[in-house]
């Protein structure tokens, strides 16, 4: 009975609130689902746990005279950062490598990178049932599982344990011995066994299901074969930034949570749903419709729902019949009625039903629909242009489906879409939107692979085409969500999940360029099966997770993003190239293909044409002529090489036709739009198209990063003047640009020897940058008007325009500083409501807010005050160039002899790392019945509500001291950015009435 006490009394202090005796007081949330399962069984109980864990561990100096044998764990120490998930590289090497040149720690202690796998420590019933748990541990790769405690009157403990670990020392807090490219290497080690680690849990986990052990959790729920996240490899299926934050040069996009009221937020705990935008002048709101989760015992739904995002109001819609529960359906708008298409209702159950609900009427019905044959399918992707819904793609029991079909919504006919033009693969949770009379596919599942190919269909000339953009292609996934927002098409979320699907993908359609921004996760959000919804501005996201071994039942919480932001954010951002780095441009073949099609050259233009239509041109090979030019030779793509038998083609004519008919009519004006891909290739036939193997075939030359062409010209310049090569670790990874000026960081060029061949390098950094202006960084002066010292190395002046939501910012940049970081801040500023309202900026600069209340938040009236000449003289410039200088009045000196009293709506406090030194002249310009502070400041993380209690207390005693019995709270703190690590700039709302 011993045992069974020792279990109950663990077992309650595990699920009790109460914190345990780890360094974050709780359990690793990835091996909760197998802590669980061997926690249900009755012969055992853990004890003790780790998920594994990536960490540098700072650790005191070893002094002179202490003994050699002593443990480093008993010199102590203190974990400076640690992830129970694969590490963010940028976050590590922001940690050891800060922007500013501030110690780590105050008191010297050694750095030390390590990795750890996973170790749980259990207790047995008895050494029978110990030996059994070891054997099946050591089956599934923890080789180094034992009885550490056995005996007579003892309790019998094992350690289930492998050996992948991994130490290495860094250096110490004074200098760091190693460089960033070592450091990333380390993460990628570390990260890579993070993965194998995983594995070998979830082999664990599996091993203990099939021999006996139950798990307790409601993932039993979830269809085993529809879970594909789990299927394609998804072991690196908790997203997380880690336990530190990067650094004030690597903005993030924040996600705003959804305060829920009305109904339970849990009802928006799903996945494989459906969402729709109610976009009316009076009604903007997002319709949700079935998927697997909800309030309660996970299971597929069928309720509807209508959330309202700027009130965070749920409520359900309350109908008289609805389609049956389902999952991976798919829902599309045409005019005031939302369709339904197909969907899982259970394993064996897969639909080709049609359902709308007329959201005027809140009244559902099902369609009968005539017309072709529309197979049922679930896992598909669905847009709407005008009255018709294009389906394409989707799953049929163990069937991957490959047509496109057409829903005539005013019919109610479907149609299926002849295959034109690139036809894409068959293939399964991918999505697609529509975009004027274009629509836009990407990713998927085909049953072997993930995809990461763009697809667009004509509706007009029913032709799909494979798309061939620039920019940082995306990385490949399913079961993600695409949206439009005015001309970009965006991508969020998505499986495989990892660091890369923490970015909002953006693909501009005018210029024809994929951008990205890294979203700022808050809990963990797992965007896989989720919906996103663009009202206004604003992108929705509702739900999403998965049920995966590794981490259990996840769902994620309602959350919207700013795309307006997001959108100048990816314009403005220069990723940091890697030294191999090439500019990115995504075919269909690789370059070892070695398919070329030989035609006569006067037929070339012709057939050249062809292969170009239909993607056959592989743009990664040259053509190049053959017998003194007599014929040409074009290479071509696998898909291409697919389409034909090797005995029919190799070193063949193409047997054609014998009146080339089709060849006349293409003279005659037969548009290449017009034809299918099997008459491209009777005419390629009727061309004298031959096709030969094992051609040598040159390789294109890929674009250089300009990392690379930096790299390549200082090189030479270094190795001219016979300075050491070391000198090349100190040029920058990324930059900056403002108006048409390149500012490189303030950590670049640093040793006193590039001063000698300076004019040398400018040069060649401007031309490897593309730059007609360059500059370097410096710190913003510490002095009361907090100058620029920014240094113009190539270049006459520092007087730049930059334009930003649509305002224009002029200003001298070696004069003036300016944060990219506050975007953020003066979007939110412009969105206040401000009409009827006069402003006081106490902390104007060249007009970072003021602006924004002007332009965006159309103040009846804004007070500007600053003592910065420099920042005046641009502040002047940008109230007239910004047609608002009719509503401004600039205050020249210091705000607390300048400043206007009994005036101000709203007073904006922008100064950091404090603006206290304000806060009585801030009360002072409040109106006699108060108005609204937004207190800007500097602050740990771990002091963020100390902060605001220190605010609202002191202005209120200040508010006391000026005569008024306002009651002053902290309504809201905005979390602008991370300053430095661990320090966060914060705006307090703060209302005095």
């Amino acid at each position: 009975m011993e045992f069974e006490k020792r279990k109950a009394a663990t077992l309650a202090s595990i699920r009790s609130s109460v914190t345990d005796k780890s360094p974050k007081g709780y359990l690793d949330e990835p091996i909760l689902p197998l802590l669980e399962t061997i926690n249900h069984h009755p012969s055992y109980f853990t004890t003790s746990s780790c998920s594994g864990r990536i960490s540098i561990l700072s650790q005191p100096t070893k002094p002179q005279s202490t003994n050699p044998a002593t443990k480093k764990k008993a010199r102590g120490g203190s974990w400076l950062y640690i992830t129970h998930d694969p590490a963010d590289p940028e976050s590590v090497l922001d940690l050891l490598f800060p922007p500013h040149s501030t110690q780590i720690l105050d008191q010297p202690s050694e750095l030390v990178f390590r990795f750890e796998p996973l170790i749980i420590a259990v207790e047995c019933k008895d050494v029978c049932s110990a030996q059994f748990l070891v054997a099946t541990a050591i089956s599934a790769g923890f080789r180094e599982s034992g009885i550490t405690c056995c005996g007579e009157g003892k309790r019998v403990i094992i350690a289930i344990r492998c050996s992948i670990r991994m130490e290495v020392p860094l250096g110490d807090t004074e200098k760091v011995m190693v460089s960033r490219e070592y450091v990333r290497f380390l993460v990628d080690v570390a990260n890579e066994k993070m993965v194998a680690n995983r594995k070998r849990t979830d082999g664990f986990g599996l091993a203990l299901l099939n021999n006996g052990f139950k798990n307790p959790d409601d993932a039993n729920d979830v269809d085993e074969d529809d879970n594909f996240e789990k299927l394609a490899g998804n072991d690196d299926s908790s997203i997380n930034n880690g336990d530190l934050h990067t650094g004030p040069h690597q903005d993030l996009m924040p996600l705003s949570a959804i305060s829920i009221t009305g109904e339970p937020v849990e009802k928006l705990h799903l996945w494989g749903h459906s969402a729709c935008t109610i976009n009316k002048t009076d009604r903007k709101e997002v319709i949700v419709f079935g998927g697997f989760g909800g309030f309660g015992r996970h299971a597929r739904r069928n309720e509807s729902m209508l959330l309202d995002p700027s009130c965070g109001t749920l409520r359900l819609v309350t109908v008289n019949d609805s389609p049956s529960p389902r999952l991976g359906h798919t829902a599309s708008m045409v005019g005031d009625c939302m369709f339904v298409v197909g969907g899982r209702a259970d394993p064996l159950n897969i639909l080709n039903d049609v359902w709308m609900l007329d959201i005027s009427k809140n009244q559902w019905s099902p369609q009968r629909c005539i017309g072709c044959e529309f197979p049922p399918r679930h896992r598909h992707a669905a847009a709407s242009v005008g009255s018709n819904v294009y389906i394409f793609g989707g799953l049929n029991q163990d069937t991957i489906l490959s047509s496109l079909h057409l829903l005539d919504t005013k019919n109610l006919q479907w149609k299926e879409i002849e295959q034109r033009g690139q036809w894409p693969c068959a293939r399964h949770s991918h999505d697609m939107v529509a975009y004027e009379s274009q629509l836009f596919m990407f990713g998927g599942y085909n049953g072997e692979k993930v995809l990461d190919d763009l697809y667009s269909f004509d509706v007009e000339s029913c032709s799909w085409k494979l798309e061939v953009v620039s920019g940082k292609w995306p990385q490949a996934r399913f079961s993600h969500s695409m949206f439009v927002y005015k001309h970009v098409i965006g991508i969020i979320g998505g499986c495989p999940v990892s660091q890369n699907c923490h970015d909002l993908v953006l693909l501009d359609l005018k210029h024809r360029m994929w951008r990205s921004v890294r979203l700022d996760f808050m809990n963990k959000e797992l965007l896989v099966r989720s919906t996103a919804s663009v009202i206004g501005d604003d992108l929705i996201v509702i739900g999403g997770g998965a049920a995966c071994y590794a981490f259990g039942t996840k769902f994620s919480e309602p959350v919207k993003i700013n795309l307006l932001q997001s959108v100048t954010m990816s314009e403005n951002y220069v990723a940091p190239q890697h030294e191999d780095a090439s500019i990115e441009v995504k075919t269909e073949a690789s370059l070892s293909q070695p398919w070329v099609l030989q035609l006569e050259r006067k037929y070339a233009k012709s057939g050249k044409d062809i292969l170009k239509n239909f993607g056959w041109l592989d743009l990664e090979r040259k053509v190049y002529s053959h017998e003194k030019g007599i014929y040409i030779c074009f290479p071509v793509t696998e898909k291409f090489s697919e389409l034909f038998h090797e005995k029919q083609l190799v070193g063949k004519d193409l047997e054609g036709s014998e009146d080339n008919h089709l060849t006349s009519k293409l003279t005659k004006g037969l548009s290449l739009k017009e034809i299918s891909s099997s008459m491209a290739l009777d005419l390629l036939k009727e061309l004298g198209a031959k096709k030969f193997t094992n051609v040598a075939v040159e390789a294109k030359k890929l674009a250089k990063s300009p990392l690379q062409k930096m790299k390549e010209a200082i090189t030479s310049i270094l190795k001219q003047k016979g300075l050491p090569e070391e000198l090349l670790d100190e040029l920058p990874q990324k930059w900056e640009r403002l108006g048409d000026i390149v500012v490189l960081p303030v950590t670049s060029f640093k040793d006193p020897a590039w001063s000698s061949i300076s004019e040398e390098v400018w040069s060649a950094v401007a031309v490897s940058l593309s730059a007609n202006r360059l500059a370097r960084q410096g710190r913003v002066e510490a002095n009361g008007t907090r100058d620029s010292t920014l240094e113009i190395l190539v270049g006459d002046d520092g007087w730049v325009d930059h334009r930003e939501n649509g305002i224009l910012y002029s200003f001298n940049a070696t004069k003036c500083m300016f944060s990219w970081g506050n975007l953020s801040e003066k979007l939110r500023m412009g969105s206040m409501a401000c009409e009827n309202e006069v402003v006081v900026d106490l902390f104007a600069g060249i007009g970072y807010f003021t602006l924004p209340f002007l332009v965006r938040a159309k103040a009846k009236m804004v007070y500007s005050c600053e003592w910065n000449p420099h920042a005046i003289e641009a502040l002047r410039h940008n109230v007239e160039a910004n047609s608002v200088s009719d509503r401004c009045i600039i205050l020249e000196g210091d705000n607390r002899i300048t400043a206007p009293k009994g005036v101000a709506d709203r007073v904006c406090l922008g100064l950091i790392p404090t603006s206290e030194g304000s806060w009585v002249t801030a009360i002072q310009a409040l109106r006699p019945e108060g108005g609204i502070l937004h207190v800007h400041g500097n602050v740990k993380d771990s002091d963020v509500s100390s902060w605001a209690e220190h605010v609202s207390k002191s202005l209120n005693d200040i508010a006391r001291a000026e005569g008024h019995s306002w009651e002053v709270t902290v309504q809201h703190i905005e979390k602008v950015k991370w300053y430095a690590p661990r320090i966060r700039h914060l705006v307090a709302d703060v209302r005095c009435r």
